[in-house]
């Protein structure tokens, strides 16, 4: 059986995740603009949605371990690049296909990293070996799926 080649790819934040969860805020404001409760409620849950979408979108631009890039050797280990140039290796916890975009949940010894790989932020090409990849994932990966 021949084995699957590595996987490696550069690796930038997606501008998806701000953008749906400033859709998802405004669906929220108007559906609080509907409720039955009285203006100044509805005026401070609105305040707080938008502050906590804020916060959320801040918090992902400005993440202190950025990854720069990632790699998935051909015996299964993953390597993680991060932007001061420091490596570090990692173990897929958890992994999701969602249409054309992939949502990859690595541990390493510092923590956690989650990567998302839309069509904006990586090659199409990327994505479909590792769909195929992660399609092939030992019982034990593919129980794990987020």
């Amino acid at each position: 059986m021949i084995s699957a080649p590595a996987i490696g790819f550069e690796y930038r934040p997606s501008g998806w995740l701000p953008r749906l969860l400033w859709l998802l805020a405004v669906l929220a404001v108007l559906a609080l603009a509907l409720a039955g409760m009285s203006i100044g409620l509805k005026w401070l849950l609105a305040l707080l949605v938008a502050g906590l979408v804020w916060r959320a979108v801040r918090r992902h631009r400005h993440r202190r371990t950025t990854v720069a890039a990632a790699g998935w050797s051909a015996e299964g280990g993953w390597s993680l690049r991060f932007a001061d140039g420091s490596d570090a290796p990692a173990m897929l916890a958890s992994f999701r296909v969602l249409g054309a975009a992939i949502l990859l949940r690595l541990r390493t010894a510092a923590g956690e990293q989650v990567l998302l790989l839309a069509p904006d932020n990586s090659d199409a090409d990327i994505r479909r070996r590792l769909r195929m990849r992660l399609a092939m994932a030992p019982p034990d990966q593919a129980a794990s799926r987020i």
